[in-house]
């Protein structure tokens, strides 16, 4: 089954969360958050929230900022978190998947500011090139509808498969029109596919989970998205209507900084890439 963002418990626990803070108005509404308090930003562990930590503990205070960061194992919760007012913003994201969110749930996010790109990549605990994939391998791909079609991309740019000429950000397996190898395809929840590698040939994985699990995109991939020209940098966003909060503006400015950006060099060593 594919998974295109489903609400889960976790979320209901995020919104019962309350942090003094009015709820965020929708567009056309004449309700604003609260700018008095801190800036409260979800994000993914790696590299999200370690990226905006190092703003809260080295920039933020001289910026006039009050940054508080909440870490959301699971990315699905973070918008539908936003969208209620439980935060004030998320970093965790690229623009198809926003698109598509917005899109199928009828939410009313936007982004801010773009501050880096982690590359998606293939990965194996089974063989040392895509060449040696074996006729009837199995390939485990994120089942979020933007993610495994980006995961699809990936292959066919890397001639392991060739898609369907005009496929967008939508393609699935269904969309493949030469698989070579005969490749077998299982789509899981994009968190579960490092912890895949035991189980199956190979399996593309995003690059926050990859460094979560301790793999090295840069130099552990099988192959690697090339950062030129890519539309999947992750930004800053927050509800509609809550982008001229001088508090987004203060983060924006700080998270495209020169000391965020050899932060981000030094700590990722192009595992993850500045998009600015």
């Amino acid at each position: 089954m594919r998974n295109t963002a489903k609400l889960t418990t976790a979320v209901l626990a995020a919104g019962a969360l309350t942090f003094g803070l009015s709820a965020c108005g929708s567009s056309g509404s004449d309700s604003a958050s609260d700018t008095s308090g801190p800036l409260v930003v979800a994000a993914s562990p790696t590299p999200h929230a370690e990226i905006l930590n190092y703003v809260k503990e080295h920039l933020a205070k001289k910026a006039g900022l009050d940054l508080e960061v909440k870490e959301f194992s699971d990315y699905t919760t973070q918008n539908p978190a936003t969208e209620d007012g439980s935060v004030d913003a998320n970093y965790f994201q690229n623009q198809p998947y926003l698109d598509d969110y917005n899109k199928k749930r009828g939410t009313h996010i936007v982004p801010v500011v773009t501050v880096h790109l982690e590359p998606l990549g293939l990965y194996s605990h089974k063989v040392k090139s895509t060449g040696a994939l074996k006729s009837g391998a199995t390939i485990a791909v994120p089942n979020d509808s933007v993610n495994e079609a980006r995961a699809l991309k990936l292959l066919d740019a890397n001639k392991i498969i060739t898609l369907k000429a005009g496929v967008g950000n939508e393609a699935t397996p269904a969309d493949i029109a030469k698989n070579p190898k005969n490749l077998k395809f299982k789509e899981l929840e994009a968190p579960q596919t490092p912890r895949s590698l035991d189980d199956v040939d190979a399996a593309v994985i995003n690059g926050n989970y990859a460094i979560e699990a301790d793999l090295k995109p840069a130099s552990d991939a099988l192959v690697l998205e090339s950062a030129k020209n890519n539309p999947y940098g992750n930004f800053l966003a927050v509800k509609d209507g809550n982008e001229d909060d001088p508090r987004v503006k203060k983060l924006a400015k700080l998270l495209t900084s020169p000391e965020v950006k050899k932060f981000i060099q030094d700590k990722y060593a192009g595992s993850v890439i500045a998009s600015f």
